[in-house]
């Protein structure tokens, strides 16, 4: 999946005022897009000394010792060679290193919460960066903020030697995923995959078994992978207005998406060789 990097390592811990090194990362954001180099398959990135300017670069981790900084709306240059790239493009125009994309995604989800909360949603007053810890404080009313985790389930129905297999409306994607869906206000993730489920393809489960799971920096989901079992009556009951296709799968026809970076194709494959949680 996209955060196994072992041999690597991204730490993330905050630090405060931390030093700007001219060799750290820097990645730099306009909107959904990342300023970068795709060569071949993998994806090149500036560095702090490439883009001299007086913008702020604001410090977000490390990636083996290397420190890596948001580059802050106001900076100015280019580097030659680059573009812009739409994150989710990485997916598909750069397979790595994969370290790198990781940092990349999860540096967006950070631009993107810093971008969204320079003024308070309670009174309205421009927030400042908090000393002690990563979050922005309101200095009229107190507020603090932290950066947004939204918890969200990936499901494998299981009826025997098939899974349940779909494909989303409105995604131009060719390859299959599984049932996926946000956790509500006062649900379990257990009941959020009961009733996903349901909402999706008319069918009841039973045997809810968690897998494993996975950040997933693109919409600031934490994935949350299980499986189940259908319960009862098989027959498909599709919700058109969110799936375009729901299917039953054997296992010896799962085939798995173009790279390896999802929770859901893990899932997919580890039901494909009999390997999933009983």
């Amino acid at each position: 999946m996209i955060q196994d990097i072992y041999p690597h390592v991204l730490r993330n811990e905050f630090v405060p005022e931390h030093p700007v090194a001219p060799d750290g990362l820097l990645f730099r954001f306009e909107g959904d897009s990342l300023l970068c180099a795709v060569e071949g398959d993998a994806v090149r990135l500036p560095r702090v000394r490439d883009m001299p300017s007086k913008a702020e670069r604001r410090y977000l981790f490390s990636l083996d010792g290397v420190p890596c900084y948001l580059g802050m709306e106001g900076a100015q240059g280019e580097v030659g060679c680059m573009e812009w790239v739409q994150v989710r493009a990485l997916r598909n125009r750069a397979r790595g290193p994969r370290a790198l994309i990781f940092a990349a995604w999860t540096a967006f989800q950070l631009y993107n919460w810093y971008r969204d909360n320079r003024f308070c949603g309670r009174c309205g007053a421009q927030t400042a960066l908090a000393r002690d810890e990563r979050a922005v404080v309101c200095p009229a009313c107190g507020r603090r903020i932290y950066p947004r985790i939204v918890p969200a389930v990936i499901v494998g129905v299981i009826n025997g030697d098939e899974i349940l297999m779909t494909k989303y409306r409105g995604r131009d994607l060719p390859f299959y995923a599984l049932i996926a869906g946000f956790t509500e206000i006062g649900e379990t993730l257990e009941q959020t995959v009961a009733r996903e489920v349901m909402e999706e393809a008319g069918l009841r489960v039973k045997n809810i078994r968690y897998y494993k799971s996975q950040p997933w920096a693109i919409v600031d989901d934490l994935l949350a992978g299980f499986y189940c079992d259908v319960d009862g009556s098989t027959e498909i009951h599709m919700d058109a207005s969110e799936l375009k296709e729901a299917v039953w799968v054997r296992r010896e026809d799962v085939t798995g998406q173009a790279n390896d970076f999802s929770l859901t194709n893990e899932m997919m494959l580890t039901f494909r060789d009999g390997r999933e949680p009983r």
